[in-house]
């Protein structure tokens, strides 16, 4: 829906002149979810762009401070919910960090590979949406039927295809199923081409590279004061991935390529996106190779629910134990802690301030999507016709849950 207000008319020498305020949503299927765009412009020309947020505030952060740590990863599964288990690796970590403890090898491999899944995930729906954004309508359902693929296996290893909550303090729920990894790879090999297919589609589209080629740029000084992270960042030329310059889990025993682009336009984003999907392809491909034999979660009993299910049913200890864990959860050492990943969206981080309770006594989430979204609002881009906004608003990416929390 748009609604447009006149707020201001002038007379000059030249004639008539009329400038508008636009409303660009929050019903506006272009503006990705819930997100008012407030538009000053002149005629076809913007003025201004004021982002108006907060039109899906759940209050994340406040409701995991009433919540045992164990209670949260669903709440953390809502955040960018294209990516789940992104969400979860990185609680996941800064609660460990508190902790002092290390989830075993394998279940540091099944986290990098659904984190990896999680990311194709994310960047098929934007590499499909931005183009159907400026008018290329085919390229969502290409980019649609391989995310059904990622579905199917997420499915396959959570039971879910979409709040997966997968991860657990220590490590995973349970371990991969039978026949799971083969068919990872099959889906390797198949993903490996479809993504030559979106480049034959788009790649020499007049229509669609006029739309996003030195549209939206942001330079790579300003790309770095504005915050910003991820793809975003990555496409105006600066080499940083946390995944590579701060390693976490089992990323330093993978091979991969950061990729970067220079112009940081609209058509720079977009393709890293394109390209970062084939380096997920080769990590994954890695992990199933690499990947030990071994446990999935810690052993200990004071943090971890019991392995063995079957117990329950005749083990009064063991009920006890998954009875409390559920219902009080596990106390967690005093202190403070900042754990930052390489989300699909750029760096997600979790600041944590533990009280020594069951439950955390301060909990923020530093949004990749929040943060990236300023740069709408930056007057270094060169976003001059209302229709650049789209396709500057498409290739940031951003999920509105994330951004309000």
């Amino acid at each position: 829906m748009t609604e447009v207000t006149v707020v201001q008319e002038t007379h000059d020498n030249s004639g008539f002149n009329r400038e508008v305020l636009m409303n660009l949503g929050p019903q506006h299927p272009s503006t990705h979810g819930v997100l008012r765009l407030l538009l000053q412009m002149d005629g076809e020309i913007i003025e201004r762009v004021d982002p108006h947020i907060g039109l899906l505030h759940r209050g994340t952060e406040k409701l995991a401070e009433h919540f045992t740590y164990t209670q949260i990863f669903p709440l953390t599964d809502r955040l960018d919910y294209l990516c789940p288990p992104s969400n979860n690796l990185g609680f996941a970590l800064a609660v460990e960090k508190l902790l002092g403890i290390e989830a075993p090898v394998r279940a540091q491999y099944i986290r990098v590979i659904m984190a990896e899944l999680s990311r194709i995930s994310g960047h098929l729906l934007i590499t499909g949406a931005l183009p159907m954004d400026v008018g290329a309508m085919t390229s969502l359902l290409y980019t649609m039927r391989e995310r059904e693929m990622v579905m199917d296996l997420l499915e396959m290893i959570s039971g879910v295809r979409m709040h997966t909550s997968f991860c657990r303090v220590g490590g995973v729920r349970e371990d991969l199923p039978p026949g799971c990894t083969e068919r990872i790879i099959e889906f390797c090999d198949i993903f490996t081409n479809r993504i030559a297919d979106y480049e034959k589609l788009l790649l020499h589209n007049r229509i669609f590279l006029a739309r996003v080629e030195n549209i939206g740029n942001i330079s790579a000084r300003h790309a770095v004061a504005l915050g910003l992270s991820g793809p975003n960042l990555r496409a105006s030329g600066v080499d940083w991935d946390i995944r590579r310059d701060a390693p976490y889990e089992i990323y330093d025993r993978l091979e991969f390529e950061v990729i970067t682009r220079k112009d940081g336009d609209c058509f720079d984003r977009w393709k890293c996106r394109v390209d970062e999907m084939r380096q997920s392809l080769r990590m994954i491909r890695q992990c199933v190779e690499q990947m030990p034999e071994g446990p999935v979660i810690v052993d200990d009993p004071k943090i971890a629910f019991p392995v063995d299910k079957d117990k329950l049913a005749h083990s009064m200890e063991t009920h006890i134990h998954h009875f409390e864990l559920a219902a009080f959860g596990f106390k967690v050492p005093a202190g403070e802690v900042y754990q930052a990943i390489e989300a699909p969206k750029g760096e997600l981080g979790y600041y944590i301030i533990s009280d020594g309770s069951e439950k955390p006594f301060r909990f923020k989430v530093r949004a990749p999507s929040f943060v990236n979204l300023q740069a709408l609002c930056e007057h270094t881009t060169n976003m001059k016709y209302l229709a650049d906004v789209i396709a500057m608003l498409g290739s940031l990416d951003p999920v509105m849950a994330e951004v309000d929390k």
